[in-house]
């Protein structure tokens, strides 16, 4: 008597196939029918686990592994079907002849397979029809996601601050106070992302998955829209082979059905500060000598105050100290920081700000989708007008399908010039006190030199000193 082994696996608990009891009950009437000896041991299963990739199913590669070992414990593998063992034609051809190496045959109990080259056509085409239905299922299901998405309706793990009550996104409120905590105090008060999570990790906060807080954790809440109320479906990616460059291709922001936990202003403020530490590659204010650091400019090349030397702190230009400039800035650290500071302060009084602050989403994808649901919505009108000339329908039938289409279509446009939308204005009053914010940082003797040097490069880009006039011009980031 032969013995065999039983591989069992269901791709999910929701997907209409059956479930491992199922299989595995028929497996086990099969071999008792054909004298088969299955041991307890060689009996494999695998929940929730695509057929995709072998690599990434570990009984599989433990039975593979067993069936390549000198003893060889089995001498068939029983499968209820052949989508079971693999869905990629390619490994299934791979692993199953691995497995005849060994005289070793895989068999399916549904779909029985006669012996000769035509079985072999057979079972070849089966594959193939098994990794064409892997394939469609995958784009459908993409498909189903993404309108799914352009709902608004959220269909991943609730992330920190919200859980899942009743297939709805609600508002965590024992975390609620936690998320507030880190939008405002990287806004309003400068902190790094390693202060904000140090500060969480002290309040007792721990991350959805029970862990402590990081600076990671405490980035990926801060580029969460969903904290102002909008669902956001597929991730940006960032290029590196592109300097850096975020790609937002596929990516679907949209107004979601929950309650926000924040503004969206608040947010807009916090991705602006993001943009601007990302876009000019600052150096990490632990790494900065001075809280001026990289913020000081000569006015005559343009060029970096750095540091002078000496015992007494002080600054001088870049270009000079390498003889490029043929004019010395040479000013003192206490002089400078004096001027900064009482810069801030006429801003904070200032009745007429002159800025611009445009913080622009790319939306293309979301834009894209939606024109497509128009164009189908266009097909749709002709469908249905088709179907009257015919006389399927009738005018009073025509006429109410027309009415839903144009609704759709309604929506569908207004949806459209909603996405057209990428600024938000910031009003004199948020902006000033913006200003206020680093000002009581900056000329408070507590703040430390990291906390001033974070305060200041959020709403200052760089600050030009001119020799000749003692004068500072201070140019604000407020974009």
């Amino acid at each position: 008597m032969q013995t065999a082994a039983l591989y069992i696996r269901v791709s999910t608990d929701k997907q209409e196939e059956l479930s491992p009891d199922a299989q595995k009950r028929l497996l086990l009437d099969y071999a008792k029918k054909n004298d088969l000896i299955v041991n307890n041991d060689y009996i494999f299963i695998e929940n929730g686990i695509s057929g995709k990739h072998a690599d990434k199913r570990p009984k599989f590669q433990k039975m593979i592994g067993m069936a390549k070992s000198k003893d060889r414990p089995f001498d068939i593998i029983l499968v209820w079907k052949y989508s079971r063992f693999a869905r990629n034609q390619e490994e299934s051809i791979v692993y199953k002849s691995l497995l005849k190496r060994n005289n070793i045959d895989v068999v399916s109990i549904s779909e029985p397979i006669i012996d000769g080259p035509f079985g072999s056509l057979i079972e070849r085409i089966i594959e193939w029809m098994d990794e064409y239905y892997s394939i469609r299922l995958a784009g459908e299901v993409k498909r189903g996601m993404t309108e799914n998405a352009l709902r608004g309706n959220h269909q991943t793990r609730p992330p920190f601050g919200y859980i899942l009550k009743n297939d709805k996104l609600i508002v965590d409120e024992p975390n609620r106070k936690y998320v507030e905590y880190i939008f405002e105090n990287y806004v309003y008060r400068n902190k790094s992302f390693y202060r904000i999570a140090m500060d969480l990790n002290e309040k007792g906060a721990i991350t959805k998955n029970g862990n402590p807080f990081n600076s990671r954790a405490v980035k990926y809440i801060l580029d969460n829209p969903i904290y102002y109320g909008y669902i956001m479906w597929g991730l940006p990616v960032e290029r590196r082979s592109k300097r850096n460059k975020i790609n937002t291709e596929g990516v679907i922001i949209r107004k979601g059905t929950h309650d926000p936990i924040i503004a969206k202003e608040l947010f807009n403020l916090a991705q602006a500060r993001l943009k601007r530490e990302y876009k000019y590659k600052a150096l990490p204010p632990e790494s900065q000598i001075h809280w001026l650091s990289s913020m000081l400019r000569c006015s005559s090349c343009g060029r970096n105050l750095v540091s002078a030397g000496g015992k007494v702190p002080s600054f001088q230009c870049g270009g000079y100290k390498k003889h490029q400039c043929k004019d010395s800035h040479f000013v003192r650290a206490k002089q400078i920081e004096q001027a900064v500071i009482d810069s801030l302060y006429e801003a904070t009084k200032g009745t007429n700000l002159k800025y611009s602050n445009l913080i622009i989403e790319d939306k293309s994808a979301e834009i894209k989708a939606l024109r497509e649901q128009l164009n189908k919505c266009v097909a749709k009108e002709e469908r249905v007008r088709a179907a009257y000339r015919d006389g399927v329908d009738s005018l009073e039938e025509y006429k109410q399908n027309k009415l839903i289409i144009a609704k759709e279509k309604g929506t569908l446009q207004k949806q459209i010039e909603d996405a057209e939308i990428d600024y938000t204005e910031v009003d004199d009053a948020e902006m000033r006190r913006r200003i206020s914010s680093v000002y009581e940082i900056v000329s408070s003797s507590s703040s430390t030199r990291n906390e001033k040097n974070s305060a200041i490069k959020s709403v200052v880009t760089d600050i030009t000193y001119n020799k000749s006039t003692e004068t500072i011009d201070v140019s604000y980031f407020l974009s």
